[in-house]
């Protein structure tokens, strides 16, 4: 594996160990002002973890700097490309749901824990849709499927390489009960990447797929209110 890529890989790691850190260092300044409360500490959460995301895919996108470089700027690529991330979301969404089903019938619950405190955090300060819907998705990419996914497909076979990637998807949003879950939404993205050879084909779906979950799962909440 390249230099750079453990660099990004260690960088994504220290941002996610130091998200509580920096939030709680946050809200202890706002304590100093005299705000308290759920409502602060949820947008203390939210503030660093907008300022981490970004500052690890502004470092991420220093790393690969070399390697991005401007290709098929005609007018068939931006159909394929679009064409491509459609379809990679309607893919992610009907193994999403298959997943779900399964998970059901073996006793899972369908509630997710993380999207429930990601829907929480954006009651409170909006600009984490940001985060959910375009710099986390780019980031887990740039990480699980470029570098991980990437490194172990030159090795091993697609499988394997997929299966290992998705696994540690699944750990990095701590929900391992959701395991098939995020293993056929990593296959997925696997697949696009292969198939296009094109990164920017499983960012695009993975960026949209989000921001539908999480805007119909809001507005959902919304009419609950």
């Amino acid at each position: 594996m390249k230099r750079e890529y453990k660099l990004i890989i260690l960088t994504y790691v220290a941002m996610q160990l130091f998200l509580n850190i920096g939030a709680s260092i946050l809200y202890g300044i706002f304590q100093s002002f005299g705000f308290a409360g759920n409502k602060y500490w949820l947008l203390s959460v939210s503030i660093w973890t907008v300022f981490s995301f970004f500052v690890t895919l502004l470092i991420t996108l220093y790393y690969l700097k070399d390697e991005i470089t401007v290709r098929n700027r005609n007018l068939r690529s931006i159909p394929f490309v679009l064409g491509w991330s459609v379809y990679g979301v309607l893919l992610a969404l009907i193994a999403q749901r298959i997943a779900i089903m399964i998970e059901t019938l073996l006793g899972v619950d369908v509630g997710s824990e993380n999207t429930e405190n990601i829907l929480n955090l954006i009651n409170v300060a909006p600009i984490m849709i940001f985060v959910t819907s375009i710099i986390g998705p780019i980031l887990e990419e740039i990480i699980f499927r470029k570098i991980i996914f990437g490194s172990l497909y030159k090795k091993t076979n697609f499988f394997l390489a997929a299966l290992i990637s998705s696994i540690l998807f699944s750990a990095a949003h701590m929900e391992f009960e959701h395991l098939l879950l995020y293993c056929a939404i990593g296959f997925t993205f696997s697949y696009l990447y292969v198939k296009t050879d094109r990164i920017i084909i499983p960012i695009l779906a993975h960026t949209l797929m989000n921001t539908y979950v999480v805007m119909s799962q809001f507005f959902l909440q919304m009419q609950q209110i």
